[in-house]
């Protein structure tokens, strides 16, 4: 058999895959791990009990802009790069927006906030865990990304890995929206991203160890 019948006889029984068949399967494994990290914040660290009275307030509608806007931008990309061969990235840019929408927010506020108020609105009081917070909460929501990731045929590991991770840490500061308090756009933008660029850099970490296929 020469290699043209070869090919020809290995695509004969190819089944056709169906027309949006991989962000289904993307989505599926997001839901997964979603719903798991919402079960995290109300096991391990409550909704806040204010929470029907805070979102009747602008600073919750805020960080929900935010994470979800960040959310939707990263997990197109995690779609483009759950496919082989991807070679350029559609709407990449797109990821900045947010972030640079909240810092010309947070700038406003400062504008608006005596200097010495400065540092207590962007540590807060809750600093220290809400990154680590973050991260903990992205962890269940990448793992259902990876198992995605098994039955598709990424080529761009580190990539893929450091977009899922982007996804998770994003859609895991959705949930913790649900417990955190905190009303500050530039303690958001500090401390939720860097919780975000931690989730990421895991993923770019990992990816091409957990990905190879």
């Amino acid at each position: 058999m020469n290699t043209d019948d070869l090919i020809t006889a290995l695509s004969s029984d190819v089944t056709p895959v169906r027309r949006g068949a991989v962000g289904r399967r993307v989505l599926l494994g997001l839901g997964g791990g979603v719903l798991v990290s919402l079960g995290l914040v109300v096991a391990w660290m409550g909704i806040r009990p204010d929470l029907g009275a805070a979102m009747h307030g602008g600073a919750f509608w805020m960080k929900w802009a935010y994470t979800i806007s960040l959310s939707i931008a990263a997990l197109t990309v995690t779609i483009q790069l759950a496919r082989p061969e991807t070679t350029r990235l559609r709407g990449l840019w797109l990821v900045a927006i947010p972030a640079v929408l909240l810092a010309g927010l947070g700038a406003m506020e400062l504008m608006r906030t005596p200097p010495g108020d400065w540092l207590r609105m962007w540590l807060s009081y809750s600093w220290m865990q809400c990154p680590w917070r973050v991260v903990a909460l992205a962890m269940p929501i990448f793992v259902g990304l990876l198992w995605s990731f098994r039955r598709l045929a990424p080529t761009r590991l580190r990539a893929a890995g450091a977009a899922a991770g982007l996804s998770a840490g994003a859609f895991a500061a959705t949930v913790y929206c649900l417990h955190c308090p905190e009303v500050s756009a530039i303690f958001v933008l500090t401390w939720y991203s860097l919780g975000i660029l931690l989730a990421t850099a895991i993923g770019a970490l990992l990816g091409p160890r957990l990905l190879r296929w």
